[in-house]
């Protein structure tokens, strides 16, 4: 008998499969039938992430895990070291992000079988490559969501969300919601043998008691990694700095947080627009200096698109607890094409940017397709029945009016629904476009290969940068090892070319018996730049227009062979 309901069949709440979707009937699985491999994996350290989101259904033409799968190797290639894929529990319809999932201990039937998943992830730590899971344990899905059928208290009306009803957490009989939750934690880490979680909307995760749900949630992923790295990773839209400060400190232990500061000043800069939520930014060379060097820009100051104060301090962390991004699942899907980010701003100061984001201490993280410049949108899609995705399309349309060049009627005209196919059939890669786009993928492949290569760049470390502008478009970040010689410095100009003269800037000196090398070049034919002359002229600088340029001391350079760092 079900909360009074003694005649109707429900799947079951910790359902391991549903083969016909949330609606549908649970299929035991016995998870000890699958062979692992990964017997000594013991994950990836703090100096070596690079991360990438993977939507599987779009990933592949095929949209299954068996044919991710047949990726990684190429992943593995480019210098990818942590997948971060998009939520895979079981979710009504036959495409969608994931994030409306409703069978929260089930991976979808849609790409496949769970020793599917298994296998990708079995095959992935053989490559080196970790995978964490993006989990929404702030909300579930409104279709095929049964949960109210068993009791009345997974759920409060006490907190809002944008969409629906808060997971109670502190409310009435909220210890056995708790370890539902807490247990699903643990079981993708131990069933699945995932490295991690990535933690969806970590501010609407309301909970006043203590410990804090994402504490215990921390505490049980760890318990079930324990002879492995794992790796928890939080959205945060409050940037709240208790997240990832050490449990002795009083913090959640949470080891990163997305970085929007970064990839908000970055949009402003390459297209022109601060409409909206980029209110606040101006793309301005201090906003990056600042961005990598302390992580966010507002950590407690007044925030105008909010009308409040945004953030707690951050000077104190590492730069990889931060993880910067130029496009992502939501950035991507809040414009109104759908459109990736070289098709919004001119090549050259792309490449600035994207070196800028690679070579910078803190955390990269790359959308799918990123790498080799892909040319098919993201949207967002829902297969929900007729009612229901009509007034998802109704509210996708009245979020985009707060977007004064959206909300024209030409382009409100223009917006795809989200629940057709060709809406989803759209945003599937074509990995044809690695050839067809040889140059970007070059660009980023080298990029990858110096940030693990290069011994001053690839180590993050909390002082181990400084920058100065240069200018209103241009700008320097010096990197300091742990010695004398151990120094780059790259330069970015977003602007025109720049006669530097006078230049009374004492990060641009070189170390003491040393001269300036150029050791990478965005501008270099092979990623389709113009070729890079002397950056001096008569001993006076001429900073390259639209370029990130890297330097080393000229006394290193002829002990250092470029090609070796490349491989």
């Amino acid at each position: 008998k079900l909360n009074g309901d003694s005649k109707t069949l429900y799947p079951d709440p910790a359902s391991r499969f549903q083969p016909e979707g949330p609606h549908g009937p649970s299929q035991v699985i016995n998870p000890s039938t699958f062979k692992w491999s990964d017997q000594h994996w013991k994950g990836v350290g703090l100096d070596g992430r690079v991360l990438y989101e993977m939507h599987v259904g779009t990933f592949t033409r095929q949209g299954t895990w068996d044919s991710a799968k047949r990726e990684l190797l190429e992943l593995a290639d480019l210098g990818i070291t942590i997948i971060e894929m998009m939520p895979v529990n079981e979710f009504p319809g036959k495409f969608g992000w994931g994030y409306d999932g409703v069978n929260l201990f089930a991976p979808t039937h849609l790409y496949g079988s769970p020793d599917d998943l298994r296998a990708f992830i079995d095959y992935a730590h053989a490559l080196g490559i970790a995978v964490i899971l993006d989990v929404v344990y702030n909300h579930l899905g409104p279709d095929g969501n049964y949960l109210r059928a068993f009791a009345d208290h997974y759920f409060t009306h006490r907190y809002v969300t944008e969409w629906g009803d808060a997971i109670n957490f502190d409310g009435e009989d909220a210890k056995n919601v708790r370890e539902y939750f807490i247990a699903n934690a643990g079981y993708w880490i131990d069933e699945y043998h995932f490295d991690g979680l990535r933690i969806d909307a970590t501010q609407n995760i309301y909970d006043t008691s203590s410990p804090h749900i994402l504490y215990e949630i921390n505490q049980r992923v760890r318990e079930k990694g324990v002879n492995r790295i794992t790796y928890i990773v939080a959205e945060n839209e409050l940037q709240q700095m208790e997240l990832v400060e050490p449990i002795e400190e009083g913090g959640i232990g949470l080891d990163a947080l997305w970085n929007d500061d970064f990839h908000h000043t970055a949009l402003v800069r390459l297209t022109g627009r601060n409409e909206c939520y980029y209110t606040d930014y101006l793309g301005t060379p201090q906003e990056f200096i600042s961005c990598i060097k302390y992580g966010y820009l507002y950590q407690g100051q007044w925030y105008l698109w909010q009308q409040k104060n945004r953030g707690t301090p951050s000077l104190h962390l590492n730069p990889a607890s931060f993880i910067n991004f130029t496009q992502n699942h939501d950035q991507i899907a809040n414009s109104a094409h759908g459109l990736r980010l070289h098709s919004l701003t001119d090549p050259g100061n792309y490449r600035a940017m994207t070196a800028l984001m690679l070579l910078a201490p803190g955390t990269p993280l790359l959308f799918q397709g990123q790498e080799f410049a892909a040319s098919s949108p993201l949207y967002y899609f829902a297969d929900h029945n007729h009612d229901l995705a009509e007034l998802v399309f109704k509210g996708r349309r009245e979020y985009f009016k707060q977007f004064p060049t959206i909300a024209t009627p030409e382009i409100q005209a223009r917006l795809p629904h989200p629940a057709k196919i060709e809406t989803f059939n759209q945003c599937k890669l074509n990995f044809l476009e690695r050839e067809y786009h040889a140059k970007e993928y070059a660009l980023h492949r080298d990029l990858l290969r110096l940030r693990k290569n290069d011994a001053v760049i690839s180590v993050p470390r909390l002082g181990g940068i400084d920058g100065a502008v240069l200018n209103h478009d241009a700008f320097i970040l010096r990197y300091f090892g742990d010695h004398e010689e151990d120094q780059r410095l790259l330069m970015i100009n977003f602007g025109v070319d720049i006669p530097l003269s006078p230049a009374p800037e004492p990060l641009l000196a070189p170390p003491k018996g040393t001269e300036w090398e150029i050791l990478w070049s965005s501008e270099d034919p092979r990623y389709g730049g113009g070729g890079t002359p002397s950056l001096l002229t008569n001993q006076n600088w001429r900073l390259l227009g639209h370029a990130a340029i890297l330097l080393m001391p000229k006394n290193l350079f002829n002990i250092y062979d470029q090609d070796a760092l490349l491989l």
